[in-house]
Formats: C-alpha cells, structure tokens, sequence
C-alpha cells in the first residue's frame, strides 16, 4: 500500500516595499517566510481627476496604481498558501499607509484563516529584523490617518490650484502646499539681494615682527580707532590714507594678551536634513542622490561570502537619539582604538526640528565595527562616500569635546602724524587634545559673498608667537584695501533644506523632492550651485502670494504640519482638519478665477543673446506647449520665431549633429541630451556630454562625478526621461516612488 504524500508545511508570507530589502529580509528569515516586494505603494488616487469626495468627508477614491495589478494579483496567489501575512513595510507614517493599502487591495480583512501581523525595524540586520518579528502588532491607524490627510490635502491643493496658474499666467504650470513655499524663500532672497545697497570700506591689515627677534612675525587687523570699535572703520580712500599714514608712522607695544581655554562639542549623529546638508557640502551631492545612496545601503548591501546586510539605520528620520546599545559599542570601539580620552560618558542629543519622532534614531552606521576601510570594495562609489560621512559622524557624536588654547592680543599703535591710537588685534589658536576632531569635522555653510579673507578662515588651528604684555613689534607689512559689503548669499541646496527644517516646512522624505520639484519645474536655475528664481519663478510666486497669501506663508505651512503631526499621536481627526483648510481655500480659488488678471506673457519672457535676423530687434526666449523656443521682442509687429537650441559642443557618436539639452514631457520632465537631427536620429543619453572627444578612440565622453569623465560605448547610452507625474502628487509619496 503506497504511503500518504505528507502535507506540505505552508510558508508565512512577508511583504515589504522593495526587492532588494526583500532579499535581504529573506536572507535573515530562513526557509520558513516567503518574502515578496510591493515595489512601493500599490493604490493611489487616480491621476487623471481629483479623486476625492470634499462633501463627503473628504472620502478619496483609491485606485489599484499603474502596473500594479500583476503584483497584487501575484501577491493573492501566495496570500492563500500561509496562515500569517506579515507588514514589513517601512517605520514611517509612508511605509504604516503601504501596509494598510496593501490589506485593502489583497482583501486580507475578509480572511478569517489569515492573521496579520506588522512588524517594524529600524535597521535591516538579523537581531533586529529578528526582534521585529518577536514583538508585532497591528496596524497604527492614526498614522495611517496623517498619511491619508497629507495625501488629500496636496492633492486639494496641487488640482485647485494648477487650474487657476493655467489660466492666470501659462497652461502646464502647478503649484504645491509645500514646494511653493520654498519657492518663496528663494524669490524673497533674490529681491534681498536686488535691494541690497553695498557700502564702501576699506580693510587694513598688517604684518608685524617681535623687535627681539624680526623672524617671528604674525598677523594682526585693525580692532579700534581712539577707542571706537566695529566692523568697519575705515570708510573711504581719505580715511585710509589717514590709517596708513599714521601706522606708517607708530611705535608698536603689547597692551593685553588674553589666553584661555577652549571647548568645542561633536555635532550630533545625522538626521535626514542634516545628512542631506553635509552631503550636499562636502561631496556635491543633490538630495536625490544622497537619499538614493542611503536607500541601498539601509536596504542591505552584501559583504563577501555571507548574507546581505543593512549598513545604515533608517535614513528618513528627525531624530538624533541613538540606541543605548549602539552607543556601547561606539564606546568600546572609540576607548580601543584612540583610548580612553576619548570617551568620557554617553552623549544625548536634544533634536532641534519642533515635530521629531524621538522613538525613532538617528542615521547611523548599523555597526561600528564595519569601518569605511573594511567593506570600502563592496560599495560604489556614492554609497562609499556616504557611508564613510555617516559612520565618522556617528563615532565622532560619541566623542570627547576638543580643547584648544586661544590667545587674543591687543597691540596699541601711537605716535603718528594725527595723534589718533589705534588698537590692532592678533588671535591665534592651537589645538592640545583633538577630541572628536581626531575623526571628524562639520562643515560650515557660506552665508554671504564676502572675500574678505579673515573672514572666512576656516576654524583650524592657527598659532602665534609668543607674546607678553609690553613686548615691542615692529611694522612688517601693511596693507589697505577697498572693499564693499555684501549681500546675503543666494540658497544653496543645503541652506535651503535647512531653512525649511528650521521653519518646521516639511517632513524628512520630502526635502529631497521639494527641492526637485521647484527645480524641474523651471521656477528656479542653478548659478555656480546656487538657487536663482527664473521669470517664471517670480511670476509664479507673485501670483501665488497675492491671492493666495496663507498658502504661501511660512508660518501657516508650518502650523498644517503640526496639526498632521497631531493626527499621527491621535489628538485630532484628520477630516475636521480638512473642512477647516478647504472652505476659505475654495473661496480664495473660486475668487482668484473671477477677479484676478491675466499675467502679462511679456513678464515670462527671458532675455537672449540672439538678434533677430528679420528687424534686428533682440529675441526672447518664450514657452510654449513644446517648451522653450526663441521669439522676436517685437511680436505681433515681427512674427519671427525659431527653436531655442541649448547646445552642448558634443557631436552624436551615430550621425555626427550636434547634441542638444532637452527635456521629457510633462512639468517634471527629466533633463536629457539628443541629436539635432531628431526623429532621423533618435540617439539620446541622460548623461551631460562633454565637448572633448575621447583621446583613445575619439568617441563620446560623458561627465562622471565632480570632475571625471568616461567614455560610452552604444550599449551604455540610455533614453530621455520618462514622462513626469502628474500634478497634485504628495511630496511624500513622489520621494517614496523615487527610492
């Protein structure tokens, strides 16, 4: 009699958003869990309408999202095979709304013989995906709710608004709750900087020498006038010469000298903000391309023979905790390897951002042993980079303060022509223990243009002779030079993340995209990585604070954010919130349609270098359905028009025309390069085209990195962009689809 064919055991199945975190999380889990990835979120709303019932509780209409109906359909398959599904999406109110949105696509609520289970970790390594697993629960609706609130209130505002923008000023524009604001911040800088009156002054510096010993020399700036002190206090030539005469003239002597002992603390471990900034400082990366390093090192990178492993905690984040036990380990490591000096007693961190999640920590290297050097060959170069600022940051937090000895002196000038002291002053400062400096240094944003060089000296150690109360110095050197105040700079891609963090604008996973966003839209250009606002930008801004001045004010972004942030703790109801926005804002729009004037087209049009070859008036670059082309500044009298052609100098590699800048369709469409003689040829590349042939084979060099470049064969060439997403899209949920 053949025997009974045992019963085959069935696998719990695992759902979490990506497939490089499933083979990770898989890895850890054994033979016994079936890991599967949703690829990010699998319902929306719908694109091509509101889809939301704002009389109806602000009911949404969620639909399964496009292309992912052979996933759900694939998940169903293996729903049936386990007994427990469990939600393994990420620790933030995005990835709780994944979850959620994965119930109700799958129907898991109708499967009475299927349990659910949501679990959450903050780093993808075995004990913690392990303890995950030991200790779930069910789903946080109130997370879910500030999720869906955010979700409904962009899309209210990106799909009210839009409309009004194409009738106002050009059709294709959109506005965000968000990004608008940060456009803001730009455009109310640049007009700083248009108001901005220089003044004139004049710098005196000198070179003076110890009468006993002239080789020892130092440096020394004019600190006060008769005993009047300031910034600046020469203000003209007259008054210049006036110095210059005088400390020609004077007898030098030491008048005070100031010694004392200098403490300075390690910056806290990353959050996401700051991660983004120093990045964006110290490697010229964009946020985008910060965060994408950062996902695949959470994700999980492999290390030689063994199992992936995640490298990095969670790198969307507002906190700057670390876990008690990450900190011990810091300690050993730092007590072993630098000693005991180095590490007095755990430091805690106080998170500045107003909305921080304290249960969540900060970005930080999974394990300090995993050093940038031992596992530098199994990373790229991005994630190489990225890594090695997060685990010296980490170390470097844990770290003892840095002493220093700085030493101030006075030195009294008298005697010249006019009779007038002057004081002159001399600091230097000289690092005796280095603390956490011995791995680790923040660097500092540039807040203005000024080239004055004492000014903008770095905090690195800078000695001084000796010197005592009463010494004699000699003039060396003296010099005078005019100069003129400066405004304040132009945002850089770190100033602007961190303002908008500083003014509680935003959450961690949307930085990234609210700054691509202004960017791809053409309200802002790059000027030496500079923010610039664009006629478009201005315009668009103009419009937008005059009637709709609420949405475009910082302080009432702000406050929408912390009722979203009540939402989440359970405070308030998320529909309530809602009635109470979109009244008064569908009356301003409502308004704003029947009142306001149509924007002047002449107010859009950029200045060229190109004349008209018809009537020899200046063109203007327009922008039209097909974007951007050039135009006679006499339009209707002269109708002469021609495609604007952004050239690159690069030949195509397959016809030899030149290579052209383009962009994909849609207001976010993507930058790209291609062939002028487009449709005939349809070559194009995403990557920036150098002017320089390759010097082996004459082919077509590609930028790479900050100043390298490398040569492409046809295999590597990749299309233009895909066509952009459509308005209205949360910035959260954009960010999510880009990772």
């Amino acid at each position: 009699m053949a025997k009974a064919k045992a019963k085959t055991k069935s696998k719990d199945l695992v759902v979490v958003e990506s497939p490089a975190k499933a083979r990770t999380v898989g890895r850890f889990l054994g033979s016994d869990y079936e890991v599967v990835a949703s690829v990010g979120h699998v319902r929306d709303l719908p694109k091509r309408k509101l889809g939301v019932d704002v009389d109806n509780d602000f009911e949404p209409s969620y639909v399964i999202a496009d292309g992912k109906e052979t996933v759900i359909k694939d998940i169903k398959k293996l729903v049936k095979g386990a007994s427990t599904v469990y939600l393994a999406t990420d620790p933030d109110r995005e990835g709780e709304a994944i979850s959620w949105h994965l119930v109700e696509a799958l129907g898991l609520r109708d499967m009475k013989d299927v349990e659910l289970r949501r679990v959450v970790f903050h780093e993808i390594t075995k004990n913690a995906v392990q303890e995950a697993f030991a200790d779930y629960r069910d789903i946080d609706m109130q997370l879910v709710n500030a999720q869906q609130a955010r979700r409904v209130l962009d899309r209210i505002v990106g799909y009210k608004l839009s409309p009004v923008l194409w009738g106002k000023i050009r059709r294709g524009l959109s506005a965000g709750r968000v990004q608008s604001v940060a456009l803001r911040l730009i455009v109310d800088r640049e007009r700083e900087i248009e108001a901005f009156n220089p003044v004139e002054y004049w710098s005196v510096l000198t070179r003076l020498a110890k009468a006993v010993d002239d080789t020892q020399k130092f440096r020394a700036t004019l600190q006060a006038i008769d005993g009047k002190t300031g910034r600046h206090l020469v203000h003209n030539k007259e008054e210049s010469d006036k110095v210059v005469a005088d400390l020609e003239a004077s007898a030098y002597t030491v008048s005070k000298v100031v010694k004392r002992e200098v403490k300075s603390r390690p910056s806290a471990p990353f959050t996401t903000s700051t991660l983004q900034q120093e990045a964006a400082r110290r490697l010229r990366f964009g946020a985008q391309r910060t965060m994408r390093a950062a996902q695949g090192l959470y994700e999980g990178i492999q290390l030689g023979s063994g199992d992936p492993v995640g490298l990095i905690t969670y790198m969307r984040t507002d906190s700057t905790n670390l876990a008690t036990s990450a900190v011990a380990e810091i300690g050993d490591f730092i007590k072993d390897k630098y000693g005991a000096d180095y590490f007095g007693k755990p430091r805690v961190y106080r998170t500045r951002s107003k909305n921080a999640q304290e249960a969540h920590e900060a970005i930080r290297a999974t394990s300090v042993l995993r050093t940038p050097e031992s596992i530098a060959t199994h990373l790229n170069a991005d994630q190489r980079s990225l890594y090695d600022l997060i685990w010296k940051r980490m170390v470097a937090s844990q770290m003892t303060d840095s002493i220093s000895d700085a030493t101030t002196v006075d030195i009294e000038a008298t005697g010249g022509p006019s009779g007038t002291p002057y004081t002159l002053r001399a600091t230097g400062s000289v690092i005796k223990f280095q603390g956490f400096r011995a791995v680790y240094v923040e660097a500092k944003d540039v807040t203005n243009e000024s080239d004055d060089d004492e000014e903008n000296e770095s905090d690195t150690s800078r000695s001084l002779v000796p010197l005592d109360e009463g010494d004699v110095v000699n003039l060396d050197e003296l010099k005078s030079e005019q100069k003129f105040t400066q405004p304040p700079a132009r945002f850089s891609e770190a100033m602007l993340i961190r303002t908008l963090e500083e003014n509680g604008i935003g959450r961690p996973s949307t930085f990234a995209s609210i700054v691509a966003t202004i960017e791809s839209r053409d309200y802002v250009s790059r000027e030496r990585a500079r923010f610039q606002p664009t006629k478009l930008g201005f315009a668009v801004n103009d419009f937008l604070v005059e009637w709709f001045p609420d949405i475009m004010d910082t302080g009432f972004t702000a406050g929408m954010e912390e009722k979203l942030d009540e939402v989440a703790r359970g405070d308030i109801d998320w529909v309530p919130m809602l009635k109470e926005f979109y009244g008064p804002f569908d009356g301003t729009v409502e308004g704003t349609k029947e009142k306001a004037e149509r924007v002047p087209r002449s107010q859009l049009d950029e200045e060229s270098d190109e004349v008209c070859e018809e009537c020899e008036r200046p063109m203007v670059i327009k922008t039209g359905r097909f974007g951007k082309f050039l135009s006679c500044s006499g339009f209707p009298d002269c109708k002469n028009s021609k495609p604007l052609r952004l050239t690159t100098g690069a030949k195509c590699p397959e016809d030899g025309g030149e290579l052209l800048e383009r962009k994909g369709r849609g207001p976010r469409g993507r930058k790209f390069y291609g062939c002028e003689n487009y449709p005939e040829c349809e070559f194009s590349t995403r990557q920036r085209p150098l002017k320089e042939p390759c010097p082996e084979c004459g082919g077509l060099l590609v930028a790479r990195g900050r100043n390298g470049a490398k040569c492409v064969t046809k295999e590597d060439y990749d299309g233009p962009a895909p066509e952009a997403a459509p308005d209205g899209e949360s910035e959260e949920a954009v960010a999510k689809v880009e990772a």
